[in-house]
């Protein structure tokens, strides 16, 4: 897949079908887009392009507003590139951008930077500055510029749209299996092990810790895992995403901590998906840390009971 980043690298790259979105999570509404996209492609012989923004406008516009990223934009890639996409489009949503006007929006990017022949958009989009660009404009733009326009039906689960809101709100719930479905693939965060405090050693519970590189995220507690692609295997273990509240961390923030089942050795630098199975609780802060390390005893065994993995020394 062909990253195309930025405005004035669109020159050299003519002709496509295109769609417009942030595409957080990469769910199976986004997917069923891009079934579309990748169609359409092969029908007028086009590179199916998706473009997308980097940070998303609400973070860009009220940053302490913006809800949690289901996906970093690494992690966003890869599952657009897992969609078969063959070019994806990556704007800088600054200044620049906030302030182009809606017809100057669609001239640079669409009709002079991509020759776009066919997009597909949702009814209720908007762009542009104020975002007084809807799909009527659009609509009247590819009349004149040669390009058409085809409004995307709504995908739902149930009687629920499938959405990124819904899925942070499942998430958010607890409800993995739920999640899973709409995503179209069980929940992960990914992320490079680093050093962390090592207070876990002390107990008899080492972990490895992820810098989740978020204001906020959507998951919050203990949960039983599988880890992917640090061992030749997936491998289990429990962990904990939150804010430490018992170690009174100075500069809080979210860190993602795993301890694996019956495994020792350094990994530190390496890069890990973590597959959430099941919500075990809440985040707690806990009167001493004796208290706390009893309560990771209990967690770790529920863990393991729920992942099937035999208690140390019985295996």
């Amino acid at each position: 897949m062909h990253v195309i980043r930025g405005l004035h690298n669109l020159r050299p790259h003519r002709g496509c079908v295109a769609t417009i979105g942030n595409f957080d999570g990469v769910h199976l509404g986004h997917r069923a887009v891009f079934h579309r996209l990748l169609a359409k492609g092969r029908e007028l012989g086009l590179p199916a392009t998706v473009i997308t923004f980097e940070p998303q406008a609400m973070e860009y516009f009220a940053p302490q507003a913006a809800p949690a990223r289901l996906t970093r934009l690494r992690e966003k890639l890869a599952a657009i590139q897992a969609c078969g996409i063959q070019r994806v489009v990556l704007l800088e949503f600054g200044p620049k951008l906030a302030g182009m006007d809606a017809r100057a929006f669609v001239v640079e990017l669409l009709v002079k930077g991509l020759q776009a022949r066919h997009l597909l958009v949702g009814d209720d989009f908007r762009f542009g500055r104020g975002r007084l660009g809807d799909f009527g404009l659009l609509r009247e733009l590819g009349a004149v510029h040669g390009f058409a326009v085809e409004d995307l039906h709504t995908i739902t689960h149930g009687a629920e749209r499938v959405s990124s809101t819904r899925i942070r709100e499942t998430l958010a719930r607890g409800e993995l299996d739920l999640a899973r479905h709409l995503l179209g693939r069980p929940y992960r965060i990914c992320g490079r092990v680093g050093h962390g405090n090592k207070r876990g050693r002390s107990i008899g519970f080492p972990t490895i810790n992820i810098n989740l590189h978020r204001r906020v995220s959507p998951l919050h507690g203990v949960y039983a895992v599988m880890v992917h692609g640090l061992l030749d295997r997936p491998w289990p273990g429990v962990a904990n995403i939150g804010l430490r509240p018992t170690l009174g961390d100075q500069a809080p923030r979210y860190l993602l901590e795993v301890h694996l089942f019956d495994f020792a050795g350094d990994l530190y630098g390496r890069h890990a998906e973590v597959e959430f199975r099941l919500k075990l609780r809440d985040e707690m802060k806990f009167a001493s840390f004796d208290e706390l390390k009893a309560r990771i005893q209990l967690d770790a065994r529920a863990a393991r009971e729920y992942l099937r993995v035999a208690p140390p020394g019985l295996d």
